[in-house]
């Protein structure tokens, strides 16, 4: 019984995706008034349901997830698919590339 519960976490921890937690890979808001919100986006698009609303300040870490798309865009009209980790948790979700810019993770 011991070797199944063993043998199952041991699944669960490889099939995890691990997200960078110190280095490259994270973003900073920018282009967001101080006293302002950035909207996460369900998926890419300013018509897709809002899924978290994020300070400008007192963000948590958000991480970039991949690239932004469509590649064939300017930078400020592409999406960006990121992951926002707060005390309360992970939010998945998009943002519009002109609201964010590459940073080092905390």
């Amino acid at each position: 019984m011991l070797r199944v519960l063993v043998a199952s976490l041991v699944f669960l921890a490889a099939s995890t995706p691990s997200f960078a937690t110190t280095g490259p890979g994270c973003l900073n808001i920018v282009n967001v008034a101080p006293d302002d919100i950035l909207n996460m986006r369900a998926s890419a698009s300013s018509k897709a349901p809002i899924v978290d609303m994020i300070p400008n300040k007192g963000q948590g870490i958000l991480h970039l997830d991949g690239k932004c798309v469509p590649l064939d865009r300017p930078w400020g009209s592409r999406w960006c698919p990121i992951s926002r980790y707060s005390g309360d948790g992970v939010t998945k979700g998009w943002v519009k590339a002109r609201f964010v810019r590459d940073s080092e993770c905390p």
